[in-house]
């Protein structure tokens, strides 16, 4: 299934609060990301819909394995991308951003190979 990049960012946002919270609530999505509270409900309804996230009757949400897949992949990329933007002498917060832009777009193969790239260069210095 095809998320579109802001579906993506939710996912990958609620599994970051999660991390952070006992129970992720839509509220807390809307405060960490700054989107309005109409954009976080639409969002939330169609990742329901779309079978990624579950929420139960106390508005606490929680990622389907479908949902914490695709989140964990995009957390991934952006941990990464963000550390070796860094590293090439990036100023942290604009790494950030870029890696933001950049999880989204670039393809499974592309990352790995650069994965690779990066291990191998690691293990010959």
């Amino acid at each position: 299934m095809s998320l579109h990049e802001s579906g993506e960012m939710y996912l990958e946002t609620i599994l970051i609060l999660s991390k952070k919270l006992d129970h992720v609530r839509s509220i807390d999505v809307v405060e960490h990301m700054g989107f309005s509270k109409p954009s976080v409900s639409r969002g939330m309804k169609l990742l329901r819909e779309q079978k990624m996230i579950e929420m139960d009757g106390a508005g606490y949400i929680t990622l389907t394995d479908a949902g914490r897949e695709i989140a964990e992949k995009i957390y991934e990329r952006h941990t990464f991308l963000s550390e070796f933007i860094a590293k090439l002498g990036v100023d942290p917060q604009i790494a950030a951003e870029d890696a933001c832009k950049m999880e989204h777009v670039i393809s499974d193969e592309t990352f790995a190979a650069l994965k690779r790239h990066i291990a191998e260069a690691h293990l010959q210095a």
